[in-house]
């Protein structure tokens, strides 16, 4: 990817992936009655914000947006990774600590390893990347 092409569309597509990682969360709670455990809740505390300031960012071409977007996509990145090998049985976490759901049910496992989880950390960690080489075509 050349630093023209980053700078022209990076943000674009970090706010798309964004965009889809929050509708699709919606979708599974809302449309398929799937109820999130409390470590959903923080990665959409990380992830539905992103929409906006990606969102903003895109329009405005406004690239110093990065230094508030990194920190939010490391941590939804690291509390998705936690999710996803709590759910694989790598760590035990006492159900009640989770809250009503617990957090290792599998409500989706696409293919035999692609969870809610999974995916939610894919966008972060994608949303990620985007945002660290579009910072560095900019400098």
């Amino acid at each position: 990817m050349s630093n023209k092409w980053l700078k022209d569309n990076g943000m674009h597509i970090s706010w798309f992936i964004a965009l889809i990682a929050t509708l699709g969360s919606l979708y599974f709670s809302e449309i398929m009655h799937f109820l999130p455990c409390k470590l959903c809740w923080y990665q959409r505390i990380l992830m539905y914000p992103l929409v906006i300031l990606l969102g903003i960012a895109a329009v405005r071409r406004d690239y110093k947006l990065t230094i508030y977007v990194l920190p939010m996509t490391i941590w939804g990145a690291c509390i998705s990774i936690y999710h996803v090998l709590l759910q694989s049985g790598v760590f035990h976490e006492d159900a009640a600590a989770c809250g009503p759901v617990p957090c290792d049910v599998d409500y989706l496992y696409w293919f035999g390893f692609i969870t809610i989880p999974m995916l939610a950390g894919t966008a972060f960690i994608l949303i990620t990347i985007l945002q660290f080489l579009t910072y560095r075509a900019t400098k």
